[in-house]
């Protein structure tokens, strides 16, 4: 029996989950745990550490099932990518390390991605909940606390691999929103994703959310714009 099932699971596809992570020693050993507990079982953890200063690289090490690779260069960004880059999976999964996923996470959007070969991507629905003694950051909306939404962000994206080959992978230009710059270009480019109609992401907001507070955030947003709009003027262009 337990060779029937190993073999069950040598038939799934792999899925690369990559965990970024720089001094996340407060909430990363439960975001490992929530891949762990989940119901898909053929997938490989990959931690990229943004070169931390606190016990992040003894927390990841800690974890037998955990690849920890150590980040050479720096940002979010290049961070994601250093992990697609290490990754052997034929799909591709994303979380931050103050994040979780519900246990059926995987499960639900691998099986949607092999039943539905035309799709490149799918992202899912998200619940934000704020860390206990934390206000809430001045960049997010408080009305996000209540209720659920569909988040077209880097924790609940996943995706086939070679799409970042079509695409590209993360704008290391962006120190945020390089997942928004991701998301348009996939968009602008046609690509097929389908959206899970289900929470598989719970969102934890705390003071230290980096989108939450960095002050270029909608100077990058108003860049991805402009980019977004020269691409599909080019591509006009190119159909005449």
């Amino acid at each position: 029996m337990r060779i029937a099932e190993n073999n069950m699971i040598e038939n799934l596809p792999i899925v690369s989950v990559i965990i970024v992570v720089k001094n996340g020693e407060r909430y990363l050993a439960r975001a490992i745990e929530s891949v762990l507990a989940q119901t898909y079982e053929n997938y490989e953890i990959i931690v990229v550490d943004g070169q931390s200063i606190d016990n992040t690289e003894k927390i990841a090490k800690s974890f037998q099932q955990v690849r920890y690779v150590r980040q050479t260069g720096e940002g979010i960004a290049d961070a994601y990518n250093q992990g697609i880059d290490a990754s052997r999976g034929e799909f591709i999964a994303f979380l931050s390390h103050d994040d979780t996923w519900t246990t059926n996470k995987l499960s639900s959007q691998v099986n949607y991605l092999i039943q539905h070969p035309e799709i490149q991507y799918t992202v899912a629905k998200v619940k934000f909940f704020l860390e206990e003694g934390h206000s809430i950051p001045p960049g997010f909306r408080p009305e996000l606390l209540s209720g659920d939404s569909v988040g077209c962000i880097m924790e609940t994206l996943v995706v086939r691999k070679p799409l970042f080959a079509a695409i590209g992978k993360l704008n290391p230009e962006f120190i945020v929103a390089e997942d928004v710059d991701w998301f348009c270009r996939a968009k602008d480019n046609n690509v097929t994703m389908a959206v899970m109609p289900e929470v598989l992401l719970h969102k934890h907001i705390h003071n230290t959310n980096l989108s939450l507070n960095s002050s270029v955030n909608n100077q990058n947003l108003l860049k991805i714009m402009r980019q977004s709009i020269e691409r599909k003027r080019n591509q006009k262009l190119e159909q005449k």
